[in-house]
């Protein structure tokens, strides 16, 4: 057998298999077919891996707009972190204020006493723009990386796993389906004169029962096995919420961190200018 006859053999067992599943798959939605269900265990699995994704990806893109509220500065980021690049580094909304208030009190002079306040005031809103970078870059570090993580890799895992799970069942049910219907067909040949031709359709549909049966078996064999997979990965679930547990008491620190930082700033210049 050469390359190309090999070829065109697997492209039309495959052809063959997914026609199967797209006509098992239309039967049961028109509870023309029965369907294998999965265990509940299985099923709770799912369903918590679903929900853990749903409120990661809400928890993540509503972490970004806390910390970069600008949505042109977030399309820079992603756009830069697809292409693998460092973004441009980019004065914030403190560091600028404070850099425009300098200016003003350096222009208004230093001493008079609101271009000298100017002055302390801007200081102050650049030591809030530098303490507002540092909160952003740890937070993505030790919080929205392994967010992302999750969602971009063990999750898709599972949702490919998920999905093989999906086409293992869908061949089992076709086989069990091939299968009753080989029976009934035995059963009905069976009951007919025992003609000559009528000897050979009962051959033919015995043949046909065996054949259904080893195709059964070797169907629930891999839908087992699959189930297995699945199962497995879904039970390292728990073990994603305790890692993001340790992430998140990781953002709450570097929040607190920043807000500390902000009052004992905001604090000082009050004394500043209280004086």
């Amino acid at each position: 057998m050469n390359i190309m006859d090999f070829n065109v053999k697997k492209l039309a067992a495959d052809a063959g298999t997914f026609l199967s599943r797209a006509v098992q798959f239309t039967e049961e939605k028109l509870g023309q077919a029965e369907k294998t269900e999965l265990d509940a265990h299985l099923e709770n699995l799912l369903s918590k891996a679903e929900c853990t994704k749903i409120w990661t990806e809400k928890i993540m893109k509503q972490t970004e707009v806390l910390l970069q509220p600008n949505p042109n500065a977030r399309i820079e980021e992603f756009v830069y972190e697809k292409l693998d690049r460092k973004a441009p580094s980019r004065i914030n909304n403190p560091e600028l204020l404070g850099q425009y208030m300098i200016d003003a009190g350096t222009e208004f002079g230093p001493g008079t006493a609101y271009g000298n306040a100017l002055i302390k005031c801007g200081e102050t809103q650049k030591r809030i723009g530098t303490a507002d970078r540092e909160l952003i870059q740890t937070s993505a570090l030790n919080f929205l990386t392994p967010l992302r993580n999750f969602i971009e890799g063990d999750y898709k895992t599972i949702a490919k796993e998920r999905k093989l799970l999906q086409n293992k069942r869908l061949d089992l049910d076709a086989a069990k389906t091939r299968l009753k219907k080989a029976k009934a067909a035995e059963t009905r040949n069976s009951q007919l004169n025992s003609a000559r031709l009528e000897g050979d359709n009962i051959m033919i549909w015995a043949e046909e029962v065996t054949k259904s049966e080893q195709e059964l078996r070797i169907t629930q064999s891999e839908f087992d096995r699959q189930a297995e997979i699945t199962r497995l990965l879904l039970e390292g679930i728990s073990s994603t919420h305790a890692h993001h547990l340790r992430c998140l008491n990781d953002f709450v620190e570097a929040q607190m961190t920043y807000y500390a930082q902000c009052y004992q700033y905001m604090l000082d210049l009050q004394k500043q200018l209280g004086r």
